[in-house]
């Protein structure tokens, strides 16, 4: 099955297409990036209450906190990581991957720290691992390697494709902001699991959307 999902489940311009609370965004789409989780855990009631406000075939793809990913760089956080998975558990049964999204500091040389983090994380889950360091795409030793330890520990490489934003004229402030933030990193379509996740980020364009996502409509059934 493919998941089609948005980085949200609410935003004030989607009211005027019905879009008010997860209950109705899980009616459009069934799955959604959890991005909150990289900055604070949701307290239990908030993690029933998502339970309750999706159903069986919906998936969250839920960020590991940045506590875990950024700032310990994935050493000694067993006590963290636990915290995380304790406090997702009455979502478990609709987890479709946990994401770990790692900062462009994390290089070649700490991909021992990544994959002893990986190996100690329980083996219910799917999991999926976003780089953004320069030398993970320059396709020499480093990527060989990051995609190896991915591999052989069934872990999928998130794959990132930015351009339509950084390819999209800066007419809008939302779009001047977007092309500072958002990473501009080349589109590596590397398959090292069995459920890649495709983060396309659109841009103010809407025909240049659809001609870059074109070509996934191809590739993602595949």
């Amino acid at each position: 099955m493919i998941y089609i999902g948005l980085p949200q489940w609410s935003h004030p311009k989607w009211v005027r297409l019905g879009i008010t609370s997860l209950e109705e965004y899980a009616r459009h789409f069934n799955c959604v990036e959890g991005n909150t989780t990289l900055y604070a855990l949701p307290k239990p009631e908030i993690v029933t209450r998502w339970y309750e406000q999706t159903h069986d075939d919906f998936r969250f793809c839920f960020k590991f906190p940045a506590t875990i990913s950024h700032q310990a760089a994935l050493r000694h956080c067993d006590d963290l990581s636990s915290e995380f998975f304790d406090r997702l558990a009455p979502l478990a049964s609709r987890i479709g991957q946990y994401w770990l999204q790692l900062p462009a500091t994390f290089g070649p040389r700490d991909l021992p720290a990544l994959w002893q983090f990986l190996d100690g994380l329980p083996k219910d889950f799917t999991y999926g691992v976003e780089v953004r360091h320069p030398e993970f795409f320059a396709k020499g030793e480093a990527e060989q390697q990051l995609n190896r330890g991915l591999h052989e520990r069934n872990v999928n490489r998130v794959i990132l494709d930015s351009r339509p934003v950084h390819s999209a004229a800066a007419t809008s402030p939302a779009m001047i902001d977007a092309q500072k933030k958002k990473p501009k990193v080349p589109v590596h379509a590397v398959m090292t699991a069995r459920q890649p996740m495709v983060r396309f980020i659109g841009g103010d364009d809407m025909a240049h959307n659809r001609e870059l996502f074109r070509v996934w409509l191809q590739t993602l059934p595949k």
